[in-house]
C-alpha cells in the first residue's frame, strides 16, 4: 500500500475512539485485522483503497481460512474491513465498499455455560470476615445479581450503586447506560463490603472495588478470584465472571420466559443476541423430555 492510502488508517481509528466510541478491546483487533489485509494487498501489489474490489476481498477471507482463522475470526475481519471502507466511502475516498458482499464461513452458535440454580447456591454459600473475601463475596453476588459484564462490574463507581433503591446504573457497550435492579443478597454483600472497603482504598478513589493495593480492582483479578472461589467451595468446574452472566439470563428465563425483559437486563442491542438463551432453555427441557417420555427413554 501507498503511503498515501495507509494514512487513512490513524484517522480511522481516530474515528472509532472519538465518534464511534469503541472499545480499547474492538480497537485492537480492528488494528490487527486492517494489519493483515494490509499485508494481504502488498502481496498482491494493490496500492491503493480504491483499487481493492470484492474478488480481492473474496481472496483474502479464502486466504485466512486456509492459514487456519476460524470462521468467527473472518467475520470479525471481514467486519472490520466493511467498517473501514464506509469510513472511506463518507470521506470520499472511495466510491464502493469492496467487502459488502463477501460473507465468511458460518460460524458454529456456541451455547454460552452455565451453572445451575444448585450450583451458585454452593458457590455463594459461604461467609468470611476478612476483607477480600467479603469484596469477592460482593462481586459474585452482583455479578449474578444483575448480569453484569466483567468489563462494566470493574469500571463501577460508588455513585453507580444506590443500595436503598436496589439498583445499580451500567455503562455497557457503544457507551449505553442502563440501570438494573440488585437482589437483596447482593444489597448485604455490597452493604458488608462498603464497610471494609475504607480499610482498602485510596483517599479518594472512587471505585467501588478495589484491590488490595487500595486501586481499582482489575479484570485479570476478578478472574482469578472468582475461579478460586469456585475450586474452593468444590464446584468441579471452571467459572468465569462471564458464566455469572449466562446463568443470570438463562435462570431468569427459564423462571419468567420474558425474552424482552432480558434483553433489557442484559443490555443487548438486538434481542438475536439474546435468543441464545432460548436455546439454552430448550436443551434444558430436551434432557427432561429424554428422561421422562415412554417413547423417548432408551431401554436399560
Amino acid at each position: 500500500m501507498d503511503e498515501s492510502a495507509l494514512a487513512w488508517l490513524p484517522k480511522f481509528f481516530s474515528h472509532l475512539s472519538v465518534e464511534r466510541r469503541m472499545s480499547p478491546h474492538t480497537d485492537s483487533n480492528y488494528r490487527r485485522d486492517l494489519k493483515r489485509f494490509v499485508a494481504h494487498c502488498d502481496k498482491h501489489g494493490v496500492t491503493d483503497w480504491s483499487h481493492v474490489d470484492g474478488q480481492q476481498v473474496r481472496s483474502f477471507a479464502a486466504a485466512e481460512h486456509r492459514q487456519g482463522a476460524s470462521p468467527r475470526t473472518i467475520q470479525r475481519r471481514l467486519s472490520a474491513l466493511r467498517s473501514f471502507y464506509n469510513f472511506l466511502l463518507r470521506e470520499g475516498v472511495v466510491k464502493l465498499n469492496p467487502g459488502i458482499e463477501v460473507q465468511a464461513p458460518k460460524a458454529k452458535k456456541r451455547l454460552p455455560a452455565t451453572i445451575d440454580v444448585d450450583q451458585m447456591t454452593r458457590l455463594l454459600s459461604f461467609r468470611t470476615d476478612e476483607e477480600i473475601g467479603v469484596r469477592d463475596k460482593a462481586i459474585m453476588e452482583l455479578f449474578y445479581s444483575s448480569g453484569l459484564r466483567l468489563s462494566e462490574l470493574v469500571e463501577l463507581d460508588l455513585t453507580d450503586i444506590d443500595l436503598a433503591d436496589r439498583t445499580v446504573r451500567v455503562l455497557g457497550k457503544g457507551s449505553k447506560t442502563r440501570v438494573v435492579p440488585v437482589g437483596r443478597h447482593a444489597v448485604e454483600a455490597i452493604s458488608r463490603w462498603l464497610l471494609e472497603r475504607t480499610k482498602l482504598a485510596d483517599v479518594g478513589n472512587t471505585a467501588l472495588f478495589v484491590g488490595q493495593r487500595g486501586d481499582r480492582i482489575s479484570p485479570r483479578s476478578v478472574q482469578k478470584q472468582v475461579a478460586a472461589w469456585a475450586k474452593h467451595q468444590g464446584l468441579g468446574v471452571h467459572v468465569h465472571p462471564h458464566m455469572f452472566r449466562h446463568s443470570f439470563a438463562t435462570h431468569i428465563l427459564e423462571s419468567s420466559q420474558n425474552l424482552r425483559g432480558v434483553q433489557e437486563l442484559l443490555g443487548h442491542a438486538n434481542i438475536a443476541t439474546t435468543q441464545i438463551y432460548t436455546h439454552l432453555d430448550f436443551q434444558h427441557l430436551a434432557k427432561i423430555y429424554d428422561a421422562a417420555h415412554p417413547r423417548a427413554r432408551k431401554k436399560s
